[in-house]
């Protein structure tokens, strides 16, 4: 037996490091690169303060940093989950078969092209394994959704950023033209994170049949169930066209299962067994929560509801930013951002005091605050907290 240890070898055929089950993969997977120009933190840091963070603090009366759904998951989901524990005790392939399936004919696409996973997270660091080893540069946005980025950084790939267009939307035409032999993976983020915007539909398509004939385009589709739905604006169905593109979507969003942890992708086969290569195939997706998704993912109703009351929530927090005289990006997803007159840091640190938790960006010379929606009674508290800052 060869005692000789390949780390990139064993890297390759590790399925543990795409779960996520080690905070600190970039440490394990080599050094950082330096050319990604973004803050030190842990994975999960992106949704959780830490407790170092906390101490001394009061508890979070308004926790408005994570974008999570306060309003569900559905009554339906609930149920399912309850009906499956009885069952839990046994693995969940039946669960897992039903729901690609489900998955498949929505989409309109074939079972072979979807990939389960505990969220679209365990997904995104899959394809920052496979695409970030190939070296080369990583196209986004800047700002835009970092997960994936920052991951391949770690493995290798460069990133090629670029800076958003004058109303704060991805800019297509300077990303096509940046593609090149050098690039491995361009990643959109539609609508963006952190800014809330969307691209039209159609250019995108249009971008996507364009440029995915050259190099494959990841689309990560987190909030398009705010922005008009899979079916108005997604781009799956490019994939019946067989263009070489990548679709991530999530149930932490608006079906409001965070800390349940499903999601998945799609794309064509022989993409999707590139990505299995770096991920646990599903396996790491619950009983429960696999009947509960299967729930809501047939829920058009909770659907329905969770949309509007996300848009009920972003009206009364536009109001009362308008009446503060703070300008905002309109949003198309379940968080607001907007631009505060003071340095980022001491701002949340502010809300922190007053036990408000929010995001905070430093970008176009200027810092920004991301509030997730939430109910009326908590987005109160920050809007209190906001009328006591000095002008």
């Amino acid at each position: 037996m060869n005692s000789k240890f390949n780390r990139r070898n064993w890297l390759k055929s590790s399925s543990l490091l795409a779960t996520g089950l080690f905070a600190g993969i970039p440490a394990i997977a080599g050094k950082r690169n330096p050319q990604i120009s973004i803050p030190e933190f842990e994975f999960l840091s992106e949704h959780e303060l830490t407790r170092k963070e906390l101490k001394d603090l009061p508890p979070l009366k308004a926790r408005l940093l994570s974008n999570e759904n306060a309003f569900g998951p559905s009554e339906k989901a609930k149920q399912a989950i309850i009906d499956a524990i009885n069952d839990s005790f046994m693995y969940p392939r039946d669960a897992r078969e039903e729901f690609t399936q489900l998955i498949a004919e929505k989409e309109g696409v074939s079972p072979d092209q979807v990939i389960l996973g505990a969220g679209s997270t365990e997904l995104l660091m899959a394809a920052s394994l496979y695409y970030g080893l190939k070296g080369g540069k990583i196209i986004s946005g800047d700002p835009s959704y970092m997960s994936l980025v920052r991951m391949s950084g770690s493995y290798g790939a460069d990133w090629d950023k670029v800076p958003l267009t004058s109303d704060y939307k991805l800019d297509l035409e300077e990303m096509e033209k940046r593609v090149s032999d050098d690039t491995s993976l361009v990643y959109i983020c539609n609508p963006n994170n952190p800014t809330g915007t969307s691209l039209d539909t159609e250019k995108l398509k249009d971008f996507c049949k364009t440029v995915s004939k050259k190099k494959p385009v990841f689309v990560d589709e987190a909030y398009i169930d705010y922005a008009g739905g899979i079916e108005a604006k997604g781009m799956g169905s490019l994939l019946k066209e067989g263009y070489d593109v990548i679709i991530a979507r999530t149930f932490s969003k608006a079906h409001a299962f965070a800390g349940l942890r499903i999601g998945y992708c799609i794309a064509l086969p022989e993409t999707i067994e590139n990505i299995k290569k770096y991920s646990t195939r599903g396996g790491t997706t619950s009983a429960t929560s696999l009947c509960g998704a299967i729930a809501s993912f047939q829920d058009d109703e909770y659907m329905k509801y969770t949309v509007a009351k996300n848009a009920e929530a972003k009206e009364y927090t536009y109001g009362f930013l308008k009446d503060l005289g703070y300008d905002y990006i309109p949003s198309d997803t379940s968080f607001i951002l907007f631009p505060i007159p003071m340095e980022g840091e001491k701002f949340r640190q502010k809300m922190l005091e007053q036990g408000i938790g929010i995001k905070v960006w430093e970008f176009d010379n200027q810092h920004w605050c991301r509030v997730s929606m939430h109910k009326i009674e908590k987005l109160k508290i920050f809007e209190a907290a906001l009328r006591e800052l000095p002008g």
